[in-house]
C-alpha cells in the first residue's frame, strides 16, 4: 500500500509555511482548551501522522453540516482537513458514483479496519422498515450498522444525528432516531448544532488524531472543550441582561441599542455551545450578534422545546430564582434604596459637623 503523506507534508505541499502550520496548531490547542505546552504535541501528531481515514454518511438531513464544514474560513482547515474527505467516502463531495462509490467505502472499511472514523450526518428513520431513507437499495440503518462495525469511533454531526432534530419532532412520522439510539458498543461523539461550527468539527478530528482517543464528553456526549459553557455566559449582551435592559420586540428602540434578546425568545441561558467564543465566518459574528435570539440548536429536542420566539418561563439569575420581568424592577428598587441610604447618611453626617461649628463640611478635612 502506498504510504500516505502526513498532514504536515500535505500542508507544505499546499504552499503553507512552517509559521502557518504552528499558528494552526496553536489555534487548535487553544480551541480544545489545552495548555500552551500542548501545542508541540499537536504539532508532532500532525507532522508524523497521515490524515485519518474518514467515511462520511448522510441520512435524513439538509446537508448543512457538510456546508458548514467545507466552508471553514480557516485556510488550513478547508484545504487539508476538509477537501481530502472525498478520497474515502462521502456521498455529497466525492467524484465517484454508484458502484464505484460503494467500492471506495468498502475498501476503506477493509484496509483501515479499526482505524477509520465514521462521520454521520442526519437522523436514522426506523418506521416502515426504514424505507424513508434508502441508498443503493439499502436502508440507511443497514448501511450505518455495517460501517460502524469496524470504526475506531463514531462522530455524529449536528442536531439531526445527535438527537433527531426536525425529523424527530412530534409526531415524528418516519420514526427518526439519533445515532446513539441505533449504534451501540462504539465511542460516539455528539457534535451538536444546526449546523455545528466548522472549526469545532475540525477540532474534534484534530483531537482524535493527536491523542488517539475521544475527547472528554458531557452528559449529552458532547466534547466539553466546546460545550461546557452556556451561550448566555459568553454573550456580549450579557451586561444588558444583568442591567435589566431587554428587547421587547424586534423593531423597538431597545433592539437598535443592542439590548438583551431574552424576552424575544433567546435560549442562550440554557444552551451550551461556543458560538459566542469561536463564532462563525472567521470569528466575525454569530446569530445573537446579527440580532437574532439563540434558538438552542445544540440542545436535545430543540424543535419540541417550545416556540423559538417565546420567552423562557424562568431562569435563575443574580444568585436567586428570578425572571427577566423582575430583574429591571429589582435593580430599580435596589438603586433607589441605595441612593436614599446614601442621601440619609450624608445628611446625618453634615448635621453633626454643623453642630460642631463647621459651616463647610470640607473644613473638617482641612484640620
Amino acid at each position: 500500500m502506498k504510504k500516505q503523506p502526513t498532514i504536515y507534508e500535505e500542508i507544505r505541499e499546499k504552499g503553507y509555511s512552517r509559521r502557518d502550520f504552528i499558528k494552526f496548531c496553536s489555534m487548535m490547542a487553544a480551541m480544545l482548551g489545552l495548555e500552551s505546552s500542548a501545542i508541540s504535541q499537536v504539532a508532532r501528531a500532525l507532522e508524523s501522522k497521515p490524515r485519518l481515514p474518514l467515511i462520511w454518511l448522510h441520512g435524513q438531513e439538509c446537508t448543512c453540516c457538510s456546508e458548514s464544514f467545507i466552508r471553514s474560513s480557516h485556510p488550513i482547515v478547508s484545504d487539508i482537513l476538509l477537501d481530502k474527505v472525498s478520497l474515502d467516502y462521502t456521498e455529497t463531495l466525492m467524484a465517484a458514483a454508484g458502484h464505484q462509490a460503494e467500492a471506495a467505502m468498502h475498501k476503506t472499511m477493509q484496509d483501515y479496519a479499526g482505524k477509520y472514523i465514521l462521520l454521520c450526518e442526519g437522523s436514522i428513520p426506523t418506521n416502515a422498515g426504514g424505507v424513508y431513507c434508502c441508498i443503493g437499495g439499502r436502508t440507511y440503518e443497514d448501511i450505518i450498522q455495517e460501517a460502524a462495525e469496524n470504526a475506531m469511533a463514531v462522530v455524529a454531526w449536528g442536531n439531526c444525528a445527535c438527537s433527531g432534530c426536525v425529523q424527530a419532532a412530534a409526531p415524528n412520522p418516519t420514526g427518526a432516531k439519533p445515532i446513539s439510539k441505533i449504534i451501540t458498543g462504539k465511542p460516539i461523539i455528539n457534535v451538536q448544532g444546526c449546523p455545528p461550527i466548522a472549526e469545532v468539527m475540525a477540532g474534534v478530528v484534530v483531537h482524535l488524531l493527536t491523542f488517539d482517543r475521544i475527547p472528554q464528553l458531557d452528559g449529552l456526549g458532547r466534547p466539553k472543550a466546546f460545550y461546557s459553557r452556556r451561550v448566555h455566559d459568553t454573550c456580549y449582551r450579557r451586561p444588558n441582561y444583568d442591567a435589566g435592559l431587554f428587547v421587547e420586540s424586534f423593531d423597538d428602540e431597545n433592539a437598535k441599542r443592542g439590548y438583551c434578546l431574552y424576552k424575544v425568545g433567546c435560549k442562550g441561558p440554557n444552551t451550551y455551545n461556543s458560538c459566542g467564543v469561536i463564532r462563525w465566518n472567521n470569528g466575525v459574528s454569530f446569530p445573537i450578534q446579527s440580532g437574532h435570539p439563540c434558538i438552542g440548536c445544540s440542545e436535545a429536542n430543540f424543535w419540541d422545546n417550545g416556540p423559538f420566539y417565546r420567552k423562557l418561563p424562568e431562569f435563575p439569575g443574580f444568585g436567586i430564582e428570578s425572571t427577566a420581568d423582575k430583574v429591571g424592577v429589582g435593580l430599580g428598587i435596589a438603586t433607589a434604596v441605595g441612593i436614599t441610604a446614601h442621601a440619609v447618611t450624608t445628611n446625618i453626617r453634615k448635621k453633626k459637623l454643623i453642630e460642631k461649628g463647621f459651616c463647610d463640611p470640607e473644613e473638617e478635612n482641612k484640620e
